[in-house]
């Protein structure tokens, strides 16, 4: 009995402290995070142009997806935004960027202090690093509330403008287990399975002025800088998604990212090489909450203008992937496979991702929720070949060590990440 009422209290007060710590440090980090001051930046124009265009970037040859049968020679496109939505594998995505900037020695518009840009303010130029009207900057991509007049002062006009989509349904599923525990009105929700208490009566739980509310509800229209709560009927929605289509060269899906790949290689005039890649920030099987059909059309319908921005983008998908031909895209995504599969023969002790507690280095944890370790990585082979060595390592770290590997201070994230170390203790 002793016993008992001993882990009770140890219990209580771990509790405690916990939450004493937890709610600090939120309104610290609160306090941090909050839109700056903003001072009028003169305004020089960008260059066309930031490629430096060295002999490695040479001209290679290439299938117009047009005119098949003629080919025309193109240098690798090196100017890029990507809109790093979230919950969409765009992590897996940025490890390419990374490698790729780093092959070609490209500029990288970093944010300072942590790993977005001040998310989810609406970004501002001056929110990057080291920043100066007029600097030539190849690629930015990390976590922002995307603001286009202000992202057209920083990059260069030949730039091209890469985003991800995900299915609306899956992607709330994600973002309600990731994010739910830092929006407070979820606290008040009962039940072991929250998600699908929430989904009976999202309405009578949602605070659309609460803290963090975006994180669940058409979270993807919010992070193109539109309004998440507007109704499915309101003409602001159809503009928002005009707004979104017109600025966009390829917007890729994840449930075919192959597939996407293959179609930027095409636009870019990139390289098999650059596409190759391991899933990172996988979650493990039982953290993932079956969406029955009742609820997946339960969540669709609370994230109708997801719905529709994916749909819309779904279809110019298949577009384009019947520009490219259903034949040669088979074979390009087979080779893909192959490749990658032959990458994690090289590279990944066992082969595939393993729990968290099963991790041996420090350096390759990735970044869990608060509460849990339900995001899965990777071990090194001990006895990977000199020639592979480096590549393999870029491909299995995580985004927070690479952004520290590329000389990003990530201060604010380091101590957030200390506080859930705690909280997850």
């Amino acid at each position: 009995m002793a016993v008992k009422e001993g882990k009770h209290w140890r219990s209580m007060f771990k509790g405690l402290i916990l939450g004493t710590l937890l709610t600090s440090c939120m309104i610290l980090l609160y306090s941090l995070s909050i839109q700056q001051i903003y001072f009028n930046l003169p305004e020089i124009p960008v260059p066309y142009s930031c490629a430096h265009r060295p002999s490695h970037l040479h001209p290679k040859a290439t299938t117009n997806t047009s005119q098949k049968n003629s080919s025309q020679p193109c240098s690798p496109k090196v100017d890029i935004m990507f809109m790093k939505t979230h919950k969409t594998a765009s992590s897996t995505f940025l490890n390419i960027l990374f490698r790729f900037g780093e092959k070609q020695h490209l500029q990288f518009a970093f944010p300072d202090s942590r790993n977005d840009f001040f998310y989810p303010s609406l970004f501002q130029r001056s929110q990057v690093k080291d920043y100066k009207p007029g600097m030539c900057f190849n690629i930015i991509c990390n976590h922002m509330r995307f603001n286009a007049p202000e992202v057209a002062k920083l990059l260069p006009l030949d730039t091209s403008y890469i985003t991800i989509l995900r299915d609306p349904a899956e992607l709330f599923e994600s973002s309600f287990h990731y994010f739910g525990r830092l929006v407070p009105f979820t606290w008040k929700i009962s039940g072991d399975d929250k998600l699908a208490e929430f989904l009976l009566d999202p309405h009578g739980y949602f605070d659309p002025k609460g803290f963090n509310s975006f994180y669940l509800k058409n979270l993807l229209f919010f992070d193109f800088g539109q309004d998440n709560t507007l109704e499915l009927e309101d003409p602001r929605v159809d503009e928002g998604i005009r707004y979104i289509s017109e600025r966009f060269h390829l917007v890729m899906l994840v449930e075919h990212f192959e597939e996407s790949l293959i179609l930027l290689k095409d636009a870019l005039c990139w390289e098999m090489d650059d596409l190759l890649f391991f899933k990172l920030n996988a979650r493990k099987g039982s953290t993932v909450s079956k969406l029955t059909p009742k609820l997946r059309a339960r969540a669709l319908e609370w994230n109708a203008i997801d719905w529709k921005l994916y749909q819309h983008f779904n279809k110019t998908f298949w577009q384009k992937v019947d520009a490219y031909g259903r034949q040669r895209m088979a074979k390009d995504v087979s080779e893909l496979r192959r490749r990658n599969k032959e990458m994690a023969s090289i590279c990944i002790e066992g082969g595939s991702a393993v729990e968290a507690s099963s991790i041996q280095e420090t350096d390759m944890q990735p970044w869990q929720p608060i509460g849990e370790k339900s995001i899965m990585g990777y071990n090194l082979k001990k006895n990977v070949d000199k020639a592979h060595r480096k590549l393999c390592r870029k491909m299995l770290m995580p985004e927070i060590q690479y952004l520290t590997e590329l000389g990003v201070n990530l201060w604010i994230t380091k101590l957030w990440g200390h506080v859930r170390g705690i909280i997850n203790w």
